[in-house]
């Protein structure tokens, strides 16, 4: 069996992250997120996957290959203008010729992929879409079923009076082949908006698949530290964490009198300096932090430079990012990659 991923997408509600990093590669505890998803299809024996690509995507093919050295065969499709995500999909149709699966790329999940594929074939499903309940459905895509599973209604971003249910679309489906005919080449479509409906419309059997195993959308920095939260907390399976939930990367020093207080991952090449305490961060690689700093709550890109006696509370810092001895930041501080903070304010 063969997955496409869709990783295709500007993630704008990650900037300033991404500005210059894909989120494909945004690492999630010191490994790429992309890599976690594909160790998760490997689990469960798919390995041919098919990434489509838009922007940012030359750092995808360079980090990750033919896909040998995670065990897996990988095909590239690139879009040259945003296809939406049927678009998408149908871009890579020449790999797909039997049932395949399809993955948004920024969902972290321990859905179990062999038994959605099991009930998809046992009923027979042109599509199977994959359910998380959620404590608020308003920002997603509401799905509605019945008793057996199959779907009935579809209902995006719903008011808070339109709820009927907390399972939302997950981001996750298995397909058939055929589903792609209904998709014109070449042309910006929406699989949850546009084909999904129309399959619904014309009596195709479309069904659920509700999965009760952890999920998150990592589309905000707000939603990525929380997922590194539940992961160094344990609470995916994806992940075994560490005792005390801390994660240092390889040739990283941190002086003994720091005070990390976890979840705090802390990436590959980094420095932490005398006295400086770090609560609930995640912090990129070859970042180094002076002496007596305070990060509270914050991501710190690539790169990065924390004067002394610096404090950083409840923000975001892209890639080589310059904070002035002695200054505060946040919260609600998102600093673009490349700035130098003083205590004057910000430049280039």
């Amino acid at each position: 069996m063969k997955a496409v991923i869709l990783v295709g997408g500007q993630a704008t509600r990650l900037l300033p992250l991404t500005n210059t990093t894909p989120k494909a590669l945004v690492p999630v505890v010191n490994l790429p997120f992309l890599e976690h998803t594909i160790r998760h299809l490997k689990g469960h024996r798919i390995k041919d996957i098919v990434l489509a690509l838009g922007h940012l995507s030359r750092p995808i093919t360079e980090y990750l290959g033919d896909g040998r050295r995670l065990g897996v065969r990988l095909s590239y499709v690139v879009e040259d203008t945003p296809l939406g995500t049927a678009g998408a999909i149908k871009n890579a149709e020449r790999y797909l010729d039997e049932t395949f699966l399809v993955l948004n790329g920024d969902c972290f999940t321990d859905l179990d992929i062999t038994a959605m594929v099991t009930r998809h074939q046992e009923r027979r499903a042109r599509v199977t879409i994959a359910l998380t309940p959620v404590a608020d459905p308003t920002s997603y895509g509401l799905v509605e079923s019945d008793a057996e599973g199959r779907v009935s209604r579809f209902l995006e971003k719903p008011e808070p009076s339109q709820i009927t249910t907390n399972t939302i679309n997950a981001g996750i489906y298995v397909l058939e082949p055929e589903v792609l005919a209904q998709v014109p080449p070449h042309t910006s479509v929406s699989i949850e908006r546009e084909i999904f409906p129309r399959l619904l419309e014309q009596g195709q059997p479309v069904y659920a698949y509700l999965s009760p195993g952890y999920w998150i959308d990592i589309g905000t920095p707000e939603k990525y530290l929380q997922l590194h939260r539940d992961l160094l907390r344990g609470k995916s399976r994806q992940y075994a964490p560490p005792p005390g939930e801390v994660v240092i990367g390889k040739h990283s020093q941190v002086h003994p009198t720091a005070r990390i207080k976890g979840p705090v991952a802390i990436g590959d090449g980094c420095t932490i300096g005398r006295e400086t305490i770090i609560e609930e961060a995640v912090i990129w690689r070859n970042v180094r932090l002076g002496e007596r700093v305070h990060l509270r709550r914050s991501i710190v890109a690539d790169g990065c430079r924390l004067g002394d006696g610096s404090s950083i509370e409840d923000s975001v810092l892209g890639d080589n990012v310059t904070v002035a001895s002695g200054l505060k930041l946040g919260p609600g501080s998102k600093i673009w990659p490349g700035t130098a903070v003083t205590s004057a304010g910000e430049k280039s």
